[in-house]
């Protein structure tokens, strides 16, 4: 009579385990950026860090076995990603419906990210004039932030931005991160 019992266990617990698995899943999915252990738990309803931790390995070793064109990173901070391989962005990019910056404020935001934290009239006289309109736009999207600081606005990024982009949220890292990236880009292709 045991076995007959735990067979049933045994198949809830496998049940409620690919049941998070999807759920953790679709919530990196729908967000579109990097969620923390805690976030991740408020999904599949657990407290234990170190449960969900299981969890969205489990699901990086899943996606890591199927080689499809997306994966899910863990980043520092215990963060977790679901994203597109770099490798196929180029040849989707044209898809996208439309990207979150154009060429002028993207550049803006990546010499503020380089160069953080950078005086505001710095970037001004780096960008030109019309940075002016890239810092508004930049800071209504939240991915930076100006503070007054004596006689300057100092300008840094903030936290949504370094989620966004999957950046780390220690700054000597991710400007580390952002020089790897740069390079990659400077790189010819072959």
């Amino acid at each position: 009579m045991g076995e007959v019992e735990q067979e049933p266990l045994e198949d809830l617990k496998r049940d409620k385990w690919k049941r998070d698995l999807a759920l953790i899943e679709a919530g990196l999915y729908v967000a579109g950026r990097p969620l923390d252990l805690k976030t991740l738990g408020s999904l599949v309803r657990s407290r234990s860090k170190r449960r969900v931790q299981r969890l969205a390995r489990a699901l990086i070793k899943e996606y890591t076995e199927r080689d499809t064109a997306l994966e899910i990173l863990e980043l520092e901070d215990e963060r977790f990603v679901l994203q597109l391989k770099a490798e196929y962005s180029p040849m989707v990019r044209r898809l996208a419906l439309r990207p979150l910056l154009s060429k002028g404020p993207l550049k803006t935001l990546s010499y503020i990210a380089y160069r953080q934290p950078v005086v505001q009239a710095r970037v001004i006289d780096v960008r030109g004039g019309h940075a002016y309109g890239h810092l508004k736009q930049l800071e209504d999207l939240d991915l930076i932030s100006r503070e007054r600081s004596g006689r300057n606005t100092m300008v840094r990024t903030t936290e949504f931005f370094a989620d966004y982009f999957g950046l780390s949220h220690d700054l000597r890292t991710m400007k580390r991160q952002l020089k790897n990236i740069f390079e990659d880009f400077a790189k010819p292709e072959s």
